[in-house]
């Protein structure tokens, strides 16, 4: 049975905008599936097929001779070629959402639409399930812990249930069958995402280094990325280290959140922190085989803190909304806060815990926020496993996980 998704909303807001719409997106997160089951009529073809594949890339005109539009055009990854021909076509004909395209980001695709389809595309980014997917709530703002949003988002508020359950298991469709094994989806999801995607994107020598690499990377998830460290373990030079980590974050395994930078903030550090999109696969790179483990594991604090950040992006992603404007917030006295969201002239502080114990601790760093000139702090949050909103200040909350 298809679950309905919270980004149809944006999709179908994109196919009246623009003569294209490319959704992108790590493996298995639902597009192709979401795709079709917005449009069952329209034409659809997969590149998956190789037949189509080298046509697209040796002759896109003959590719597009004998179509019947509106056409969906699934795994484009596979015949960047293809983006010229549908400029040409595109620029013939003013009807909006005519081509709808589907693949696994890679820095060939994603430049091939910017530069052949600028103007004429809008790019949307899918993820794997979010809590309000899976709980069933019809509820679609960013997460941002203002007045309104808390009112909001209150008013749907569902109890989320065994959540270390949720988190272990991941954010995969497919995993939403419960006969499905865990362990053998991500073993071969892994397997798949080496042999299909990266071989073809770079070119590696050692398989295994790259995967060792892979797991050295997971157990860093919500922590400072350091490429040296990182090269120092595996045993590579630091340039392949960055090269491998933006292959990895092109494919929408991982997202990078950069410190808050600010002319005034001299003591700010630079170093970004990377979180994985997909907890289950998280898991399984590292270890964690079941959820009590895990719940009781030296990793939880990370662990959770990356399913937070994961959802929260969601939310942004799921409802078209940019998120250029989350940061961290990281000095050189190690005064951290984990989120910065910047909304205007205004920043909201938000830290994550993995504990239901309220305390006035948890925001001892939100006060060097204050110091910034020219930006206001708002209502700040602590999102942790509290059973209800608790105030902690004025203008802080403790929020349970359930308000993102």
């Amino acid at each position: 049975m298809y679950l309905h998704r919270a980004i149809e909303k944006t999709i179908l807001k994109a196919e009246g905008q623009t003569k294209a719409v490319l959704i992108t997106g790590a493996r298995q997160v639902g597009k192709s599936t979401t795709i079709r089951e917005l449009y069952p009529d329209y034409t659809y073809i997969t590149l998956d097929d190789e037949n189509y594949a080298a046509l697209a890339r040796d002759d896109s005109e003959l590719f597009f001779r004998d179509i019947r539009y509106p056409v969906i055009i699934d795994e484009a990854q596979y015949a960047p070629e293809l983006f010229r021909a549908i400029k040409r076509i595109a620029d013939t004909d003013n009807t909006k959402g005519r081509f709808f395209l589907t693949g696994s980001q890679s820095y060939e695709l994603m430049s091939s639409a910017s530069e052949s389809l600028a103007g004429r595309i809008s790019i949307v980014e899918m993820c794997g399930l979010s809590l309000r997917e899976l709980f069933h709530i019809d509820f679609d703002r960013p997460f941002i812990p203002d007045d309104s949003y808390i009112q909001e988002r209150s008013e749907c508020i569902v109890p989320y249930s065994d959540i270390w359950s949720v988190i272990h298991r991941g954010s995969m469709p497919e995993l939403l069958d419960p006969e499905r094994d865990w362990e053998w989806f991500y073993r071969d999801y892994v397997r798949t995402y080496l042999e299909r995607d990266i071989r073809r994107i770079i070119n590696i020598k050692d398989e295994i280094k790259f995967r060792n690499f892979l797991t050295c990377l997971a157990a860093r998830s919500g922590e400072l990325l350091v490429y040296q460290e990182l090269a120092n373990e595996v045993g590579i030079d630091i340039k392949t280290a960055q090269s491998w980590v933006s292959v990895i974050a092109a494919s929408g395994l991982v997202r990078i959140i950069h410190t808050y930078q600010n002319n005034i903030i001299k003591r700010a550090i630079k170093t970004p922190k990377l979180f994985f999109m997909d907890t289950g696969l998280l898991c399984y790179l590292t270890g964690w085989s079941n959820p009590y483990v895990l719940k009781n594991g030296a990793m939880s604090g990370n662990i959770f803190e990356t399913f937070v950040v994961s959802e929260i992006l969601k939310s942004y992603s799921n409802s078209g909304s940019g998120t250029d404007g989350i940061y961290y917030y990281r000095d050189k006295d190690k005064k951290e806060i984990d989120l910065l969201i910047e909304s205007g002239n205004t920043i909201h502080p938000v830290e994550i815990k993995k504990s239901g114990s309220v305390t006035k601790d948890w925001i001892r760093n939100f006060s060097v926020l204050e110091k910034i000139p020219g930006k206001q702090v708002g209502r700040g949050a602590v999102i942790c496993l509290a059973e209800n909103r608790i105030p902690i200040s004025d203008n802080v909350d403790a929020l349970p996980i359930e308000f993102i």
